[in-house]
């Protein structure tokens, strides 16, 4: 009875009720928002790799190696023989390994020296492999394929050239100037560090570090001769015939390797050994590595950033707050021109907890359908943005929006607005009173 007493006193004041409904919606559906992206945006840090087991670096703290490895943010201290990725290769426990190697840079972006089988096991997000938007992986030792941010920024496409400098800088006086590099693929964007990576081969890598440019043309420097002509066609000749060498891939690139590499991404035929591989890796490895688990790294990681989730936590709360203030300003300002009505009330019978009543129902209403209002524009909302957060801000969502947190958060802001409803309502109990004393 006295729910459809309130239906009908919102039906009749539907104007500022449906303002005031708006602007509740709005309120619960950021703070819902807000809940519902902090939580997805950790877990999308914590993916930011994902598929890879152990990262195997030269000994140096965790989250170091986590962040120059993955993040390339800072710089490795010393690098891993490659006789450590053979090892690794030819543990039973072990299904893949995929070698990094870093310390060159391109116009401020990282360039990453690996091969394909770096393309073909890392993941990020939820298991999703690299993908390319165009091109081909690494089938030239002089082949490079970048990232998405790095083509977007710098205007690159398949088949232009790439200088590397050495070092890690945006500004190098030393460039390879000599050993360019042609763009053969272009990653799909995917919202991590990848998007800012050159990736070339190890052997170009090699070479271009083994050749430190300008050495070749001062060896193959034609002696003075009468027929100059020809022995420039001749070096023209040579030149051409070397550059086609290091265009494609032979069984001596494929045989050669760097002595030392960056770091390793580790595949395991069993992930209930990663444990195990790490502590042989750590403590009873022949040559001094660090191996870490990249989940637990990343959670240290996010745990250092737990400042963010309070500020986020504390946007939500004032949200809350300006909703409820917004609902009980509505009520008061009507509360005199509902005095009639209150009046009315009274002559029919109703106590005035009667009437203390009906305004809390009718705020608990108002509150509630703004909520399942909310709660539904956001579980539409999110899968239509799905693909569009992912690529374009790397926030991977997963789960429905219909959580245990989504529910303690509507029960907190019903709660909140039975509360905070006291407000109006002892106002219009006063005021219920004066009526019952005037009609005396």
């Amino acid at each position: 009875m006295l729910t459809k007493i309130a239906l009908a006193s919102l039906k009749s004041r539907r104007t500022t009720v449906c303002l005031t409904l708006v602007s509740i919606v709005i309120s619960v559906s950021l703070l819902i928002s807000v809940e519902y992206i902090r939580s997805q945006v950790k877990q999308s840090f914590t993916r930011t790799v994902s598929g890879v087991d152990l990262i195997v670096g030269a000994p140096t703290g965790e989250l170091n190696l986590l962040l120059y490895s993955v993040f390339q943010m800072g710089n490795a201290t010393s690098g891993i023989s490659w006789q450590q990725l053979q090892r690794l290769e030819s543990n039973p426990l072990v299904d893949w390994v995929a070698p990094v190697s870093l310390g060159d840079s391109h116009k401020g972006f990282r360039v990453i020296g690996t091969d394909n089988r770096y393309f073909a096991h890392y993941q990020y997000g939820d298991k999703q492999p690299l993908t390319l938007a165009r091109g081909t992986r690494l089938t030239k030792v002089r082949a490079a394929v970048i990232g998405a941010q790095v083509a977007s920024e710098l205007n690159y496409d398949i088949g232009d050239s790439i200088v590397i400098s050495h070092g890690l800088g945006n500004v190098s006086f030393h460039q390879h100037d000599g050993h360019p590099f042609t763009v053969t693929g272009i990653l799909k964007k995917t919202g991590t560090p990848v998007d800012k990576a050159v990736h070339v081969t190890l052997t170009g890598i090699e070479q271009i570090h083994a050749q430190p440019a300008g050495r070749r043309s001062v060896m193959r420097k034609p002696e003075a001769s009468n027929d100059g002509s020809e022995h420039a066609h001749h070096q023209a000749h040579d030149e051409n015939e070397h550059e086609h060498e290091h265009d494609t891939v032979t069984d001596a690139d494929r045989a050669s390797h760097p002595d030392q590499i960056t770091a390793l991404f580790v595949g395991l035929t069993n992930r209930a050994a990663a444990l195990q591989l790490q502590y042989q890796l750590n403590q009873r490895n022949p040559e001094p590595v660090l191996a870490i688990l990249p989940g637990m790294a990343l959670s240290q990681l996010w745990s250092l950033m737990g400042n963010i989730e309070a500020l986020l936590l504390g946007i939500s709360g004032l949200i809350l707050i300006a909703s409820l203030t917004g609902l009980i300003t509505m009520m008061l300002a009507g509360m005199q021109a509902r005095q009639p009505e209150i009046s009315v009330f009274r002559a029919m019978g109703a106590g005035p907890l009667t009437i203390l009543w009906l305004i809390q129902a009718e705020a608990l209403l108002i509150a509630l359908t703004g909520c399942g209002l909310a709660v539904a524009l956001n579980a539409m909302a999110f899968p239509l943005l799905s693909d569009t957060l992912s690529q374009q801000f790397g926030l991977f969502l997963s789960g429905s929006v219909f959580t245990g947190q989504t529910g303690v958060i509507v029960l907190a802001v019903l709660l909140a607005t039975w509360l905070c409803s006291f407000v109006p309502a002892i106002a219009a109990y006063r005021r219920a009173l004066q009526a019952g004393l005037t009609q005396r």
